[in-house]
């Protein structure tokens, strides 16, 4: 599918980053383009980068912050962002009260 055609299909943010093809998608598009004729997977920090129809079936590796989440393309990707797929927060785990814990909590009995 050609360009043009896609960024009809897809919401206005996305287009409009598209449309206006900054350097950071120009430079990410050649990165992308050479990694792909390598067979290696790319590491990127752009995570504001639409999901492209020539992206589908590869891999790419997300920079979350702290580490790099490796994501496979799908179709069902298109149109969304790249950041929509590594999550940047972890669920928080409280552990019980006992030592370390608040003062309020300190009083419960411990099992």
């Amino acid at each position: 599918m050609p360009l043009d055609e896609f960024l009809k299909l897809i919401p206005t943010k996305p287009r409009r980053t598209m449309k206006r093809a900054g350097t950071q998608v120009k430079k990410f598009l050649e990165r992308f383009r050479d990694t792909k004729k390598k067979g290696k997977v790319m590491e990127t920090h752009f995570r504001q980068m639409p999901v492209l129809p020539e992206m589908v079936g590869t891999r790419v590796k997300i920079y979350n912050g702290k580490e790099y989440r490796d994501v496979e393309i799908t179709p069902e990707k298109l149109g969304h962002r790249l950041g929509d797929y590594s999550v940047t927060i972890k669920q928080v785990h409280h552990s019980g009260p006992g030592i370390g814990a608040t003062r309020g909590s300190k009083a419960v009995d411990l099992k």
